[in-house]
């Protein structure tokens, strides 16, 4: 079962200097992404889960939400506590949420 965060969460956690992974593949996360999220994409994470911080809950997030669902149960089953955030990138935006992109 994949925990998951709603966009307020999110927010709130950011405040707290959470970690954010964008699991979409790295052309997307340049393209714009939520402000300060990593990009380790869903593609390359059963090789790299050892990126992934496990002394504290990491955010996921893609487009919409099936990515990172995916990476969360990945994850979770190799221990870490993650949350996959609902509605990901496009309800971030659509939220107001901060975005950067690494094509400016």
């Amino acid at each position: 079962m994949t925990t998951e965060a709603t966009i307020d969460q999110l927010k709130r956690a950011r405040t707290e200097g959470a970690v954010v992974i964008d699991v979409r593949e790295s052309e997307e996360h340049a393209a714009g992404h939520v402000a300060g999220a990593r990009s380790l994409p869903l593609s390359e994470l059963p090789t790299r889960t050892h990126e992934v911080p496990t002394d504290q809950t990491v955010y996921l997030v893609c487009q919409g939400g099936g990515r990172s669902s995916q990476a969360a149960e990945l994850l979770g089953a190799a221990g870490h506590d993650v949350r996959s955030v609902v509605g990901g990138t496009t309800a971030w935006r659509e939220a107001g949420g901060e975005m950067e992109s690494s094509r400016d």
